[in-house]
């Protein structure tokens, strides 16, 4: 299976960009222009690494970076910082021969785009912090960028005929494009021999995140895509390790995570301070280190947590969620109702039509629901007042399920009604399970880590076969290649049990005579990282009953 990272989607945007200009220059002889392009390009005498050229930005790759051309030649750079239409000065970093371009680093904008607006850029790190890549862009061209990453990971991941792709749907945007994250780790680098010294620091390092393309960290005292609880944790710890610098003979990373404490605003009127309020927290947080929030129903007062084994809370619409502060939790909060909202809209089948001819075989209705890799319980308890019949939310770790099912009681929602076990995903669908949620009754979640699922869960997944599968993916490369799997109903290289056949040219798994595959009903992307080249994908299918 590929692996979707970003090395591998980009040389796929590169390979892609230099057969168009084959294209369009040699029409049907694209493959030996190509060809012959190679044999140039190995005798082509490129810059030398570390002069400066300018180059002309001709598209925005997957990964978030320009691909630009030298004029006068077909070598295509890697650019950061950089959009469709601008020209700019780059420094020529290192020839990729091999893969057939060139990294480069950004200097300065020589001619704009008309895309680009600088008075947009709000960090005045912006083009040395590889944080962001977007600032300069307009959010709506952001978004249509996205909708087009999702349509170029299923065109080249999926192994899919266009025709079982349906059209990629309008990337959802976030509520807010700054301020946004309620999660930063910050980090700063070891003294410099500091394994055979073991000497503390000297002077207080640089902190912050990383300098784009170097191993080198670029002190950052503010970041404006954080929250601003997280804004003010950083400045604080930016203010102790000022002073306790000298406890270090090490790098570290440094947690901030923000924290909710949510009143009703009857209660909140009887409080005079937010330390009164925040009585609860242990130890108390100072007044000057709470932001307080206030709409028409409740005051929420907002800290930062920086204890990797501390709690964080966090209110998704009606629903609250208590994490280990330093464990994965959906880090832009503002767009999680509008997000839970699709899922839930999107969870069980569409109404049939009225003009859709009656069938004496109806399926029954869905009343449960499977949640692989669910965490602390986001989708099993915000989904669970539209499943019946329970759901069950599995997660390889035992922190999760701890905190899962502390959520589900936080929620008011009895076990027989939201139950977590603590489980590997490929060892998911046991006996005990399938007897107790049938298929024809049974939706599944899945939101697996970037890496995406493995054959051996995909092959559990069909051999299961729920009637509708609701796939949530931070890679939507990963997640291409996957939904390909279920759509063809094979694990190619799996060396799984069974026969595999072809129905209209589609292969299909077969287990004991039964054969599963799935049909596409809509794809779409969120946008939980605005200013970055990331989005997340909701993929929506439903088993095709013959």
């Amino acid at each position: 299976m590929t692996t979707g990272s970003a090395e591998e989607v980009l040389a796929i945007d590169v390979q892609n960009l230099i057969k168009s200009l084959h294209r369009d220059e040699d029409g049907g002889a694209e493959d030996l222009a190509i060809e012959n392009d190679k044999n140039e390009a190995a005798t082509e005498r490129l810059p030398e690494e570390g002069s400066e050229i300018d180059v002309e930005v001709v598209e925005l790759s997957s990964t978030g970076e320009g691909l630009a051309l030298q004029k006068g030649s077909k070598r295509v750079y890697v650019v950061p910082f950089a959009v469709p239409g601008d020209t700019v000065k780059v420094k020529v970093y290192r020839h990729l021969r091999d893969e057939g371009y060139t990294v480069a680093d950004f200097i300065s904008v020589v001619t704009p785009s008309p895309s680009r607006d600088d008075s947009r850029i709000q960090c005045k790190y912006f083009a040395k912090c590889s944080g962001c890549q977007f600032q300069m862009l307009d959010y709506a061209e952001q978004l249509r960028h996205k909708k087009r990453i999702v349509e170029k990971a299923f065109r080249h991941f999926s192994q899919l005929p266009p025709e079982l792709i349906p059209a990629i749907q309008d990337t959802i945007g976030s509520p807010l494009q700054y301020g946004y994250r309620t999660k930063l780790t910050p980090h700063f680098d070891a003294p410099q021999g500091w394994r055979k010294t073991k000497q503390p620091f000297e002077k207080c390092p640089p902190i912050g995140f990383m300098l784009k393309g170097k191993r080198t960290t670029l002190d950052i005292e503010d970041c404006p895509i954080g929250t601003d609880a997280v804004r003010l944790g950083m400045k604080r710890e930016r203010e102790r390790m000022a002073v306790e610098y000298g406890k270090y003979t090490r790098g570290a990373t440094i947690l901030l995570r923000e924290s909710t404490k949510r009143i009703p605003k009857k209660q909140a009127d009887t409080s005079s301070s937010p330390k009164e309020a925040a009585k609860e927290n242990s130890p108390q947080p100072p007044e000057d280190a709470v932001i307080r929030v206030e709409t028409d129903e409740y005051v929420d007062l907002k800290t930062c947590v920086t204890d990797n084994n501390g709690t964080s809370t966090e209110y998704v619409g009606p629903y609250v969620f208590h994490n280990p502060a330093g464990s994965f939790f959906q880090n832009n909060n503002s767009i999680l109702p509008v997000f839970t909202d699709y899922i839930r809209q999107h969870i069980l089948p569409p109404p049939p039509s009225a003009t859709a001819p009656s069938s004496p075989t109806a399926s029954p209705p869905i009343k449960y629901l499977i949640d692989a890799y669910s965490g602390s319980g986001l989708f099993t308890i915000t989904l669970s007042p539209l499943l019946p019949g329970g759901s069950v939310g599995i997660d390889i770790s035992d922190a999760s399920i701890t905190y899962a099912s502390r959520n589900a009681l936080a929620n008011n929602l009895p076990p027989e009604r939201a139950r977590f076990i603590a489980a590997d995903a490929r060892n998911l669908f046991t006996p005990e399970l399938r007897s107790t949620y049938p298929a024809d009754e049974t939706v599944v979640v899945l939101d697996p880590p970037r890496k995406g699922c493995d054959a051996d869960f995909l092959r559990q997944l069909l051999q299961f076969a729920p009637r509708r599968v609701v796939y949530v993916s931070c890679n939507v490369h990963t997640q291409a290649r996957d939904v390909g799997v279920l759509v063809r109903g094979e694990t190619a290289g799996s060396g799984l049990d069974g026969a595999e056949e072809k129905k209209d040219g589609v292969e299909v798994e077969t287990t004991g005579g039964k054969k599963t595959r799935y049909a596409i009903e809509s794809l779409r992307g969120f946008d939980f990282f605005p200013q970055t080249g990331h989005v997340e994908g909701v993929a929506v299918l439903n088993r095709v009953d013959d």
